[in-house]
């Protein structure tokens, strides 16, 4: 290593190293990354040599490991993000730089598995000048035009075609870029996506977004297209146009509120509330899906209308009737109702006495805070209740004795 210094990584990634499990490889790259940003705050040539050498070990060291939980990949694609600045970003002559990228070029090759192939999609970044970049281009270009050549027979495949994109693209060779994706035997935003960088950073932002949205078809995400649509409008000011058109769809998250938060974080010109509305209207009939989003939004009132419109997670409800007993007495009633009146009707999943208990002693500390008598309150849950759906009876018979019925 260079200046004498021995990595404390290398022993750990020796090819075959892991056994089947995914944790203990998981693990070690987590502490091999931790090891590699450590030295990179004083020595960052060091971090980067230190850097491509992991690259060059990952997928020998893991080739035995059970990966099909996907925790794997997300962890090597997370080195991969991690690591590849730290070498972009090293200074060092053309020779050394040129030496990296082989030894990369070199692991890429070998990667059979494949772990390490989302690497050419950084190419371009690792060659860190036009000049080298164009260089890789270069040795890239012909096979792939070979590849998509008319006439070659079938798919050919190639593991540099990411590789040679990102270069052209690197290389501010945009026209060429261009031209080779039409000759792609097939459309596929993966490739497509580096067309419309280059007609955006040539300044033909119109004509990126009709070039990105000729790529949608059947497997294509759509939520990548949508992404690269909007990130081009809002780097030209047209942030209502963002919105109207790829807003909801470039910023679905793993929950309904977290798309909503996304969406109000990078839309500060929209009123939460028209968010919320348009939201909404994005899914009918699943209303009540948005009513933490509302909730977390200050609107309360908007939040019990679409608990009262359409189905809501009871245990949801319960939380807020619980989290807003003192603060929003009013509003955690109107939930705590709605809790019940969705168990009553069947609705939630694996319940249990404890949630239709849980929601019923939310329900009624927050009658006490906004001064309700309980008997009115015992009376409405009766016939919120009683008879609602078949599922009733199981949400009676827990009640039955706290409301004084059989």
């Amino acid at each position: 290593m260079a200046n004498g210094h021995k990595w404390q990584f290398t022993s750990r990634f020796r090819r075959q190293a892991f056994g089947w499990r995914s944790d203990p490889p998981i693990q070690r790259i987590k502490e091999a990354l931790s090891e590699i940003r450590q030295v990179a705050r004083k020595e960052p040539v060091l971090a980067a040599d230190g850097a491509v050498s992991l690259l060059e070990k990952l997928s020998p060291a893991l080739e035995g490991v059970d990966s099909s939980s996907g925790a794997l990949g997300s962890a090597v694609n997370k080195a991969i993000g991690t690591l590849v600045p730290i070498i972009a970003k090293a200074d060092v002559g053309t020779e050394r730089r040129q030496r990296w990228l082989e030894r990369l070029w070199d692991a890429l090759q070998d990667d059979n598995i494949p772990y390490i192939e989302a690497l050419g999609d950084y190419w371009g970044e690792l060659c860190a000048t036009p000049e080298l970049a164009s260089a890789w281009a270069d040795e890239f270009f012909p096979v792939v035009e070979r590849i998509w050549g008319s006439q070659t027979p079938g798919h050919g495949y190639f593991k540099g075609t990411s590789a040679c994109l990102a270069s052209l693209f690197y290389a501010g060779r945009h026209e060429q870029l261009l031209s080779l994706l039409e000759r792609a035997p097939f459309q596929w935003w993966h490739n497509r996506r580096w067309g419309v960088m280059a007609l955006a950073a040539q300044g033909k932002k119109a004509e990126a977004i009709r070039y990105a949205e000729a790529s949608r078809g059947l497997n294509d995400p759509g939520w990548q297209i949508a992404q690269a649509c909007e990130e081009i409008l809002l780097a030209s000011g047209l942030a209502d146009e963002a919105y109207r058109r790829y807003a909801i769809e470039a910023n679905l998250g793993a929950t309904n509120i977290a798309t909503f938060r996304a969406i109000v974080k990078k839309y500060p010109g929209q009123q939460p509330k028209q968010i919320l509305r348009d939201l909404v209207a994005s899914t009918p009939g699943e209303e009540g899906k948005w009513f933490a989003a509302a909730k977390d939004a200050g609107l309360f009132d908007t939040a019990i209308d679409l608990a009262n419109t359409s189905p809501t997670d009871p245990r949801t409800l319960t939380r807020a009737a619980r989290d807003f007993a003192d603060k929003q007495p009013e509003f955690a009633m109107a939930a705590g109702f709605g809790a019940l009146r969705w168990m009553a009707l069947g609705y939630g999943y694996e319940l249990t006495g404890m949630d239709v208990l849980g929601a019923y002693d939310a329900l009624m500390q927050a009658a006490a805070q906004a001064g309700r008598d309980e008997r009115d309150i015992t009376t409405q849950i009766v016939q919120l209740i009683v008879g609602a759906s078949p599922h009733s009876d199981f949400v009676r018979t827990v009640l039955a004795q706290r409301l004084g019925i059989r």
